[in-house]
């Protein structure tokens, strides 16, 4: 692609705080200098849509939080895009233990230093772990 047809659409879902590098060739067909772009239409499109699901799920654990069904430690994952081997990874447990612990029962029964566990791998408090709004 060339200098001049790298896409600058607007209404870039980074607000202007993202760019992304493109290689591009000048008017002699030479790599000279990476060129920046703020995006086009249909990739802020599919962008936009997937961060509406990722709305979406998030918003529903936390539902399903507040009426008992899991523990807090779902709607973090969902919050923070982790999955089960990730957080496992970061808290130190065998995923079937962190899956054990997406019990309400389970969970309102972990030691503080379990809790601190997954607060840091969340980056918040224990007191926001224990307590979703």
């Amino acid at each position: 692609m060339k200098q001049n047809e790298v896409p600058q659409d607007g209404d870039n879902l980074h607000e202007g705080t993202f760019k992304q590098l493109f290689y591009a060739v000048n008017d002699a067909g030479e790599y000279k200098q990476p060129v920046t772009s703020v995006g086009w239409e249909p990739e802020n499109v599919a962008m936009a849509q997937a961060w509406e699901e990722v709305h979406a799920k998030v918003e529903k654990a936390r539902e399903r939080v507040l009426a008992g069904e899991i523990s807090p430690i779902a709607y973090y994952m969902e919050k923070t895009l982790m999955d089960l081997p990730l957080l496992a990874s970061y808290v130190g447990k065998f995923q079937w233990q962190v899956k054990r612990h997406l019990q309400p029962r389970v969970f309102k029964n972990l030691s503080s230093t379990m809790l601190q566990r997954y607060a840091a791998a969340f980056k918040i408090t224990v007191q926001e772990l224990q307590h979703i709004k």
